[in-house]
């Protein structure tokens, strides 16, 4: 049986990991924010204590407990809090890198709780790692394969959705946004398109067969 003091460093370790990993998430203002890394964290490290020591006044000849079923037990439950931070905006999910840190999170509980503190403080030190210092090569990759965007100067009324749907063909459905701004000193159209999960050659070539209509004046990825 654990004495108060190594039970209350548990807690307190386990409370500790799991605020280093929710601050991440907290400044990206994500609803499963700080405390509810903390809670989740500090949970898990309960209950794995409950499981292993919790019961040892009943043990007997006859009695075995096997505390890896509750761990086993954390780890699919809190599958369901993860599922509430996953949101769908329109082609876009939202919330799985918070979920997946929810997770890890109750993993690092259960590893404190069980004394293993190496491996929880390793655990939160490469979560955080891959949270905070990979984040900005994620955006990287992102932008160069998303919401990127071909101004277009033409003539007068000569290109619309209708008519640039007709003219990319399938890569049609990889726009986002069609800005169309109208220049009256010259009888221009500028048109902003923003395209999404197109790599750049696609939409090099898209720029390449937009610029060589005869009504189009420029056509610049930029």
């Amino acid at each position: 049986m654990l004495d108060y003091k190594e039970t209350i460093l548990r807690l307190l370790i386990a409370a500790l990991a799991g605020s280093v990993i929710g601050i991440d998430r907290e400044r990206l203002q994500w609803t499963a924010g700080l405390r509810t890394h903390m809670l989740v964290c500090v949970g898990s490290c309960l209950v794995i204590i409950v499981s292993a020591y919790g019961f040892s006044d009943v043990l007997g000849e006859h009695i075995v407990l096997d505390p890896s079923r509750v761990a086993a037990q954390v780890v699919s439950g809190i599958g369901f809090l993860g599922a509430g931070t996953i949101l769908l905006r329109g082609e876009v999910i939202k919330g799985l890198t918070t979920a997946a840190s929810l997770w890890a999170v109750a993993a690092i509980g259960l590893a404190v709780g069980s004394g293993l503190y190496t491996a929880a403080v390793a655990t939160t030190t490469i979560v955080l790692i891959i949270l905070a210092g990979i984040k900005p090569v994620e955006e990287h990759i992102r932008n160069r394969v998303q919401a990127q965007q071909i101004i277009v100067t033409t003539k007068r009324g000569e290109l619309s959705v209708v008519t640039l749907h007709e003219l990319i063909g399938p890569s049609a459905g990889r726009i986002k946004q069609f800005v169309l701004l109208q220049d009256a000193a010259d009888e221009t159209d500028s048109i902003r398109i923003t395209f999404s999960r197109l790599p750049r050659e696609t939409l090099e070539r898209l720029a390449a067969t937009i610029r060589a209509q005869p009504y189009v004046i420029k056509a610049e990825l930029v």
